[in-house]
């Protein structure tokens, strides 16, 4: 069967039947046309900004797209979350140019999930083959130095390791819902001593506070407003300069508003912090957070705790709270190992990184087992 790759500076480009054809059958929310319109649409993820769309769709000889990747050339590495700054730092001391690249992901989100984005009536290893020797072709035809792809399900990383691109491995850390009926069960499967502390972390976060979790209709434009101020609060904190407009936020609630959790804090009806989740098929993605007020404990209750609780209300199978965060660990959230593929160009630089990888790989397989059997808070022989 023919293929022909098309290269799209925007996914409207695409268009929203033909992307969510592939993207929606997955039921992951963040390779949802909505979602990656918005970052585009918003401000968020655009040229200026240093991510300029080169999105590529499959197309079979009667023009019907088969599949789709989001795929973006980037003038740097912020907002992926796969840091390659020292890979970068190595090749540009040596004379090469590693900027501009090609980057498959989610912008600013550090969520395992879906990478090629095949529709029903395709065979999916096909179109994922085909996907990956155009986004390999487009870095050669680009002159670019590399092509990465960050956060795909292990399934498609093994297909890429045995397509020969470089594999990485890291860590996250996630929740797992037991066959948990409620909170408390939950905690019954937990040591004595952390069903203590998380009541009491839960009573002092609680406390003198209403805490609401909004989604659907319920979430207003006050919301996002006051979130907006959360999480540029936050940000400017952390790293200087948040990725996402006030926009992104408002588009995301028109749009995709029955795929959100906002959990928000307030105090006399004025509120003081919150956390945004999307949700997917069969998981709760946790996402930004933001607080204008010191409360102890307020981190954990509102994107931990609540995210727990609502999981258990609807079933999901599990939390992802994003990257980094050893203390998840004892709030019950476990590592668990997240992945990144790479195809690097030169050989200069794809040797040594090669290399790296290969003792990382096995370091952090072995860091999870380690901090799984120590630190892990739930029950043995209890």
């Amino acid at each position: 069967m023919s293929f022909q790759i098309q290269v799209h500076n925007r996914v409207a480009d695409i268009g929203r039947e033909a992307w969510d054809a592939c993207a929606a059958p997955t039921g992951d929310p963040f390779v949802s046309f909505d979602f990656l319109d918005a970052c585009e649409t918003s401000g968020s993820a655009v040229p200026a900004e240093g991510w300029a769309g080169r999105h590529l769709a499959v197309r079979d000889a009667t023009d019907r797209v088969l599949g789709v990747m989001p795929l973006w050339l980037k003038g740097h590495s912020q907002g992926e979350y796969v840091f390659d700054h020292s890979w970068a730092d190595a090749y540009e001391r040596a004379g090469g140019r590693y900027y501009p690249k090609l980057l498959a992901a989610v912008p600013f989100t550090p969520v395992t999930g879906p990478r090629f984005l095949a529709h029903p009536g395709a065979d999916a290893a096909t179109v994922r083959q085909a996907l990956l020797q155009g986004a390999i072709a487009l870095t050669e035809r680009l002159g670019v130095s590399s092509l990465h792809v960050n956060f795909p399900t292990g399934d498609d990383w093994t297909a890429m390791g045995e397509a020969g691109l470089l594999q990485r491995q890291d860590m996250q850390y996630v929740w797992r819902n037991d066959g948990y009926a409620t909170f408390d069960d939950f905690l019954s499967a937990l040591s004595s001593s952390r069903r203590k502390t998380i009541r009491r972390e839960r009573r002092e976060a609680r406390a003198g506070l209403d805490i609401r979790v909004l989604t659907g209709a319920d979430i207003t434009e006050a919301h996002w407003d006051a979130f907006f101020a959360f999480y540029m609060d936050t940000g400017e904190r952390k790293w200087g300069r948040p990725y996402l407009t006030r926009d992104f936020f408002s588009r995301l609630g028109a749009t995709m508003a029955d795929r959100i959790a906002l959990v928000m804090a307030f105090r006399d009806d004025v509120a003081i912090a919150g956390a945004l989740n999307l949700i997917g098929r069969d998981a709760l993605y946790g996402r930004q957070w933001g607080a204008l007020e010191e409360v102890p404990f307020l981190h954990f209750e509102l994107c931990y705790y609540q995210a727990i609780e609502f999981a258990i209300s609807r079933g999901l199978s599990r939390v992802e709270a994003g990257a980094q965060g050893e203390h998840k660990i004892a709030r019950g959230y476990l590592p668990s190992p997240v992945f990144s593929a790479h195809f690097i160009a030169d050989p200069a630089l794809r040797e040594p990184v090669a290399c790296y990888l290969e003792g990382e790989r096995p370091a952090v397989a072995a860091e999870i087992d380690v901090m799984t059997a120590e630190l892990s808070p739930f029950r043995r022989g209890e």
